[in-house]
């Protein structure tokens, strides 16, 4: 069973991976960030799947 400080950790983590793009390299990141602005919501929809697909897999894998 999945607790409380578990999800906290998740989220903390993710926090972090989120922000090293933005902290490293912040001009390239808003570039990439307005292009993906620019994709059609298929595309995006596919990538979101392909996100959580992944990280089914990876979460599956460590647990």
């Amino acid at each position: 069973m999945i607790s409380w400080q578990d999800l906290a950790t998740g989220v903390a983590l993710a926090l972090v991976l989120e922000g090293i793009l933005p902290f490293l390299a912040p001009r390239q990141w808003r570039e990439t960030i307005t292009r993906i602005a620019e994709f059609d919501e298929g595309t995006l929809r596919r990538i979101g799947l392909g996100c959580m697909a992944v990280g089914v897999v990876l979460l599956s894998l460590v647990r």
